[in-house]
């Protein structure tokens, strides 16, 4: 019982120390880059130079309105000294050239391959990237069908690609837009090797498809 209670107070103090390196870090980096020094912040902002310099290495607590002054020496908002802090990790996801997770959708064939982008999306998926490479031109697709809007566009090759009534000859740097529940599918492989990329973004969060 007394660690549980010990808890808070510990993470309180290293989320003040966390936000006291911040202000520290991004107070010196303004007055660096503003060219100015710290007697001529301090005598902007009304402080002493021993409490900024303490301030900007993290060695000293502050108020707001200390803070406050100290945007005003330096002509930012307040807001500008907070802007950054405490961003959520793991909001990004790198996916190095040729470790896209390779994927067997409907289609798939000998010389046909999919490489999804990005992943772990968790449960609901609202977008799906593809790498999708073609090599053998007298191969043969089925119409494709699915919820909500592709985007095409090609990196490599000629392709003739069929969106419902309509045929599109798609060049290196051509995009094609298209609601997915109009039949659609790649018509004639006219040069290649042919590489696009593919993605699918749909109009409300998806469990499962089976696109492609």
């Amino acid at each position: 019982m007394a660690s549980e209670l010990n808890i808070e107070p510990l993470r309180t103090d290293v989320q003040n120390k966390s936000l006291g390196r911040h202000l520290g870090t991004t107070i010196r980096k303004l007055r660096l880059e503003h060219n100015l020094t710290i007697a001529e912040v301090s005598e902007r902002a009304g402080i002493s130079r021993g409490m900024l310099s303490k301030i900007e290495n993290s060695l000293a607590a502050t108020s707001l309105e200390t803070l406050e002054q100290l945007a005003n020496a330096l002509g930012v908002t307040l807001a500008k000294l907070f802007q950054n802090y405490n961003l959520p990790r793991g909001a990004a996801q790198l996916v190095k050239k040729g470790e896209g997770m390779e994927v067997v959708r409907r289609g798939t064939r000998l010389g046909h391959t999919y490489q999804l982008l990005a992943y772990n999306q968790g449960p609901h998926k609202t977008f799906e990237p593809f790498l999708i490479a073609l090599e053998d031109s007298l191969e043969q697709f089925p119409a494709f069908e699915h919820p909500g809007t592709e985007f095409i566009h090609m990196l490599e090759g000629t392709l003739e690609y069929r969106v419902g009534e309509e045929t599109f000859v798609l060049n290196c740097g051509d995009s094609l837009t298209f609601r997915g529940e109009i039949p659609h599918r790649p018509e004639n492989l006219i040069k290649t090797p042919i590489k696009f990329l593919a993605i699918i973004h749909y109009d409300s969060p998806m469990q499962e498809q089976t696109e492609e």
